[in-house]
């Protein structure tokens, strides 16, 4: 049973939880292709909360990582796939590649397969950082550099020469010529460049791979509009199945990541379906209406490296109809400093309570009481704890059990 404290106020009893939010990492088997994922999820919630000695209860949440639901589909495609299928959308032998970020495990695996397919390959790489916030300089070694990164386009060379040091902050990998090294070993040709507007492509190749994620969008438009004779997009690779290959029909390419030296894992296909059923199976289990996701990278900034974190296409591809939406929330310091700050006790924790439950219609009149609160997707919030708890090394934990996480001071 929860934690549970006594309080009396006015000659009545009341019984209120002394724990908020619990986050808690479910050990799970070893997940191979064609593995009922759904039942093993709920078999697992069912599990620990018998040895661990707490209750489902309605608005947990589960959580379950992409990788393993993509495992469990089987959802992993060979290079071979990625070159004949690029190959089957151009016939075009120098492919410009546009705004890739610096990953061994994300585009690695992706430039080769993308070198496997022509004769030359073009590589812009946007310059301090890469989309997601890799560095490849810093911004003080940009500013002390005095280039102008909104005009100014540099060769390999003369970026090292202003750059001699491009080994990564963490990884200590030059990303230049570990791309570089890649595209050679396949017995294409290289030639980086570093520009950050991505219409600058055009004047080295006609045929564009859009490498970038969450700007796509907006490169393809650009391109569009200055004159590409050709544009393919990642999500458009692998977009469906090569000679029996996983793919995925919204996201191609994108979310997927290194599985071996020649094969990817793809993001999962059918999340919401799956997510569906995991929710109901729940249900019949425990009658209880439990929220379900699959999370991919969260969406948070690393405050040394300028990392952030989310490579992933988004953050959550299913989620049950209780997790849309943004938090409804107020400031509670900001409402006890202004609304009650005359009140302390026991009457400022009544007047509070009051208040939260009533907020919607109070905050009518224009107070600000929201400010400061976070005002992002419930899945992305949880998305992000669910991935800071899971990691991505050897924890074990691919599924998150979450309780409290909807509850109020006011509950």
């Amino acid at each position: 049973m929860p934690q549970r404290r006594k309080r009396i106020l006015k000659g009545r009893l009341f019984m209120s939880r002394a724990v908020g939010t619990v986050v808690r990492g479910l050990r799970a088997p070893i997940i191979k292709e064609n593995d009922d994922l759904a039942g093993i999820v709920v078999d697992t919630v069912l599990n620990a909360a018998k040895e661990e000695g707490y209750e489902v209860r309605d608005h947990d949440i589960v959580t379950v990582t992409e990788s393993i639901l993509a495992r469990a589909q089987g959802n992993f495609a060979e290079l071979d796939a990625v070159v004949k299928d690029i190959q089957r959308q151009t016939k075009s032998e120098t492919i410009g590649i546009l705004n890739p970020i610096l990953s061994r495990n994300r585009f690695y695996a992706i430039l080769k397969g993308i070198a496997m397919s022509a004769k030359k390959i073009v590589i812009q790489l946007s310059y301090p950082s890469d989309e997601v916030g890799n560095r490849l300089i810093s911004r003080d070694e940009l500013e002390a550099s005095g280039l102008n990164p909104y005009t100014d386009v540099l060769t390999e060379a003369e970026f090292r020469n202003h750059f001699p040091n491009l080994a990564h902050e963490f990884t200590g990998e030059d990303y230049v010529a570990l791309y570089k090294k890649c595209v050679e070993e396949t017995g294409a040709e290289c030639e980086i460049i570093f520009a950050n507007h991505p219409q600058t492509i055009l004047d080295y190749a006609d045929t564009v791979v859009i490498a970038d994620i969450h700007d796509r969008k907006y490169t393809r438009r650009t391109l569009e509009k200055h004159g590409a004779k050709e544009i393919i997009g990642l999500d458009q690779i692998l977009n469906q199945s090569i000679d029996g290959s996983g793919y995925n029909e919204d996201f191609g390419l994108l979310g997927a990541n290194l599985s071996g030296n020649n094969s990817l894992k793809l993001f999962p296909r059918d999340a919401q379906a799956f997510v569906e059923d995991v929710q109901k199976r729940l249900l019949e289990a425990t009658g209880k209406a439990v929220e379900v996701m699959v999370y991919g990278d969260g969406a948070f900034q690393d405050p040394v490296g300028h990392i952030w974190e989310l490579a992933d296409p988004v953050v959550s591809p299913g989620f049950t109809k209780g997790l849309s939406g943004t938090p409804d929330e107020i400031k509670i310091k900001y409402v006890a400093d202004n609304q009650f700050g005359d009140l302390s006790g026991e009457a400022l924790t009544e007047a509070m309570r009051a208040y939260i439950k009533d907020h919607d219609k109070i905050d009518e009149a224009g107070h600000n009481t929201s400010l400061g609160t976070t005002p992002r997707n419930i899945t992305d919030l949880v998305g992000s704890l669910s991935d800071l708890t899971s990691g991505s090394g050897d924890k074990g934990t691919p599924f998150i059990y979450i309780q409290g996480y909807f509850d109020k001071y006011s509950d």
